[in-house]
């Protein structure tokens, strides 16, 4: 049996599964051979408030795809997403007299695990979901490139510590494995968008990804290849269509076709229309704009914003997140994708989950054992750097 590697995606509307397969070819595309999608049920700001219903949405999904594709998934990974997803910054150190003053991995590990354990206060009632290096520092020095291998006495590192509600993921992973299939990892939604809607120019650059969900929006942001914050924020693409309902007094099935601007003839002037959704859009670059300004980013991003989701769609997001955030501005493509491939960006953190799977497939199959691990923004990068563009 051929190998395939399976995403899921669980949104607040949709869920969302690809299943792929990778190319004869390493270097090239994967191969979509299998999609199924279903309408989310039990689920609210991107987390789940009823696992029974959720289960039933996930397994409705993988059985289209599982059609669709002709296999039979038994594992897959998963997006972690919703307002439960939220960020730490700590810095842990361990001393080198251990390997004779040399960093080596284990160096790097300790380093690791003690700022989680600095962070412990922060973590209560959260899990940790990856732990990515920032910047590390020798006795006191910011290193430029690898550690790994330089001497000292002192190994310092910062890092970003993403996490999600303990009850958030355990839910989360019930659902899954309640529909039949093993979790064999969990990764950020908008590091998993980020895997297949970016280049690496961009994230060299400085960009930010902004995903557009139905309830909210996540955005992650990248700065010399490294993801330096992840952000989520409770406000969607249905926030515009309950405006809409409310102003307009029409049914929310009617709001969300006026939205699209798929209804023609409507008594409704286009430019009150143009103007409620433009009000809205703005609103939500507001908040993305504010937390650039937090973290240092604000206007500092030479790659600008990328959209993405199903909020994408809508004619104007680019133009209004490039008058609000005065950043250059452009709505995602899905690469690293076979050019035959019907998905769209909305399809990204599914699509980006089986890169994810495929790339640490790759490490496994090259490195030994002891130099795969799941838990690092580090790990990810090895598997896939082969594999941007």
């Amino acid at each position: 049996m051929r190998d395939v590697y399976t995403g899921i995606d669980i949104g607040t509307y949709h869920v969302k599964v690809v299943i792929c397969a990778p190319a004869e070819n390493p270097d090239s595309p994967m191969h979509i051979i299998g999609t199924g999608t279903a309408t989310s049920k039990g689920m609210r700001h991107g987390y789940i408030v009823d696992v029974q219903e959720a289960k039933k949405s996930i397994r409705e999904a993988l059985d289209r795809a599982q059609t669709a594709a002709k296999v039979r998934v038994r594992s897959a990974r998963v997006g972690i997403g919703g307002i439960g997803l939220d960020e730490i910054r700590s810095t842990g150190s361990t001393t080198l007299t251990a390997s004779g003053g040399i960093v080596t991995d284990q160096a790097i590990d300790r380093a690791k695990r003690e700022s989680e354990k600095q962070a412990s206060s922060k973590l209560i009632n959260r899990n940790v979901i990856h732990t990515i290096p920032l910047e590390h520092k020798i006795d006191g020095l910011p290193v430029l490139g690898q550690s790994h291998g330089l001497q000292g006495t002192k190994l310092s590192i910062d890092t970003l510590i993403i996490t999600m509600l303990v009850q958030h993921h355990d839910d989360m992973l019930e659902a899954v494995e309640g529909a039949g299939v093993e979790v064999e990892g969990v990764m950020a939604s908008p590091l998993a968008a980020s895997l297949v809607t970016l280049n690496k120019s961009q994230k060299m650059a400085g960009v930010c990804l902004a995903n557009i969900g139905s309830e909210t929006i996540s955005v992650v942001i990248f700065d010399n290849d490294i993801p330096i914050s992840v952000k989520v924020f409770p406000m969607g693409a249905a926030d515009i269509t309950n405006t809409i309902a409310l102003s307009f007094q029409v049914p929310l099935h009617e709001a969300e076709q006026l939205k699209r601007g798929a209804v023609s003839g409507s008594e409704i002037p286009q430019r009150k229309m143009d103007a409620l959704v433009t009000k809205k859009l703005k609103e939500m670059f507001t908040l993305v704009n504010g937390h650039l300004k937090v973290i240092g980013r604000q206007k500092l991003l030479p790659a600008g914003i990328v959209i993405t989701g199903g909020g994408s769609g809508l004619t104007s997001a680019a133009e209004i997140a490039r008058g609000v955030l005065q950043l250059p501005s452009q709505t995602s493509q899905i690469g690293l994708l076979s050019r035959a491939s019907s998905v769209d960006a909305t399809w990204a953190v599914a699509a980006g989950l089986c890169r994810w799977a495929y790339a640490e497939d790759r490490v496994a199959r090259t490195s030994s054992l002891g130099e795969v691990f799941s838990d690092g923004w580090q790990s990810i990068k090895k598997g896939i750097r082969s594999l941007l563009p």
